[in-house]
């Protein structure tokens, strides 16, 4: 055989490696979900991946015989066919007894290399680049080799499966999804430019709402504004000239005897046309939905959508108010500052510090100081908390704690309860 021949033959051989490794990677790194999306449209070329992905033992035999025999064919043609001719040029120059030995060194040099570039690390990277569209390019090809190889691949695939079986090893291929994954997902999303900041808030966010609790939301036991039934006209409209609040509770003695709640513009307009109104009065009065305080938000969510309610008193394990949840409060851990008014919880003065609402939940001072967790967190859900945890005492002015980077410096505090913190760049991580 000539020398054009054998470079042709060897030409040959790399196309042919270079289609095996390129399905080899495309055909394991493609996305199920998104080829299913295409399979959906009616794409036959995703639907015939998928179905190879289910059985990965077939195209993995048929890559590694194609490859094995690519690689002997090779090693035949190349060295063999290449160095007399290297060694009949170098021999014009150089008259020495090594010279076959640098001609055979040097072939198996640049056929290795070839081989190493053009049928491995470019294929194998495209491959990775865009495994979806090159998976259903060549899965036409991998299953032609597969029928006609289907002897060979029958009994390495069976010899695999057994294997595989005596040690025990999942045959299955998982694709199932977890809420971190599609978390990460979306960031990388937001990375790359396809999401924008603000989607990959509302995404992340949605996930939060099935870790976190009403309590994190909720309006505290000490800030809830309610009427008691023996009121008189003008101190319900006292209260309601402070507070412009929809919704207003309705209690007997005080938050442990809760008769309902009433809507503020109901009773509003009830005292425009009645001189004596009563602020327990079954027409006016509506029954208050009660929830524990250990609902997650997203069930707080389905309980208002089963319900129609919008409002709910959240109580404790000892039967005990603690807050007051609404479909707003909820709607606003998704949506922030879309659907809320209230002021910020965090407020940043500078680069390097924040002032921060001692009853902010963890998520969110995790979310804006970039901290992956708190230590025992499952013990309180606000910052807050996290300073009584780690103070192990009831908190005063000027304590403070270190953790992570940051300084948590308390700066008010209002009957043992934590009002305000400053948290601040530790000053020697500062410097560095």
């Amino acid at each position: 055989m000539g020398l054009f021949e054998s470079i042709l033959v060897i030409i040959a051989l790399i196309v042919i490696s270079a289609i095996i490794s390129s399905a080899e990677i495309s055909l394991a790194g493609a996305r199920k979900i998104k080829l299913q999306a295409l399979a959906n449209d009616g794409n036959i070329k995703a639907k015939q991946v998928l179905q190879l992905q289910e059985k990965p033992g077939r195209f993995i035999t048929v890559v590694q015989v194609g490859l094995n025999m690519v690689a002997i064919l090779g090693g035949m043609f190349g060295e063999s066919a290449i160095a007399p001719y290297l060694a009949k040029f170098f021999s014009q120059y150089v008259s020495a007894e090594w010279v076959n030995t640098v001609a055979s060194w040097t072939a198996f040099t640049l056929v290795t290399s070839s081989f190493i570039l053009l049928a491995d690390l470019i294929p194998k990277r495209l491959a990775m680049s865009y495994p979806e569209k090159i998976a259903m390019k060549t899965v036409g090809i991998m299953r032609f080799s597969i029928f006609i190889l289907k002897p060979l691949v029958l009994i390495f695939d069976s010899l695999a499966n057994a294997i595989f079986r005596f040690l025990r090893v999942s045959m299955v291929r998982e694709d199932n999804m977890t809420s971190e994954d599609i978390v990460a997902l979306v960031e990388a999303g937001a990375e790359s430019g396809v999401l924008k900041a603000q989607e990959q808030y509302l995404i992340e966010n949605i996930f939060d709402m099935q870790e976190r609790t009403v309590t994190s939301t909720m309006t505290t036991r000490e800030n809830i504004i309610s009427l008691d039934r023996s009121f008189d006209r003008q101190q319900v409209l006292a209260t309601l000239s402070k507070n412009a609040h929809s919704k207003l509770l309705i209690c007997d003695g005080g938050l442990e005897k809760i008769l309902g709640y009433v809507e503020s513009h109901h009773l509003l307009t009830l005292y425009l046309t009645e001189e004596n109104v009563s602020l327990a009065d079954p027409k006016l009065l509506r029954k208050a939905l009660f929830v524990p305080d250990t609902l997650s938000l997203y069930e707080m969510l389905e309980l208002f959508k089963s319900t129609g309610e919008d409002f709910a008193v959240i109580v404790n394990e000892y039967a005990l108010v603690v807050g007051i949840v609404t479909l707003n409060d909820v709607m606003s851990i998704v949506m922030g500052e879309l659907v809320s008014n209230e002021e910020e919880q965090i407020v940043r003065r500078d680069e390097d510090s924040w002032l921060i609402d001692g009853i902010t939940p963890l998520e969110d001072v995790m979310r804006a100081l970039d901290i992956d967790h708190f230590p025992a967190a499952e013990n309180y859900e606000t910052i807050g908390g996290f300073m009584m945890y780690m103070l192990r005492k009831i908190p005063k002015k000027t304590d403070f704690v270190l953790y992570d980077k940051y300084k948590f410096e308390i700066i008010d505090t209002e009957n043992f309860k934590i009002d305000q913190l400053m948290v601040s760049l530790r000053k020697e991580l500062k410097e560095e």
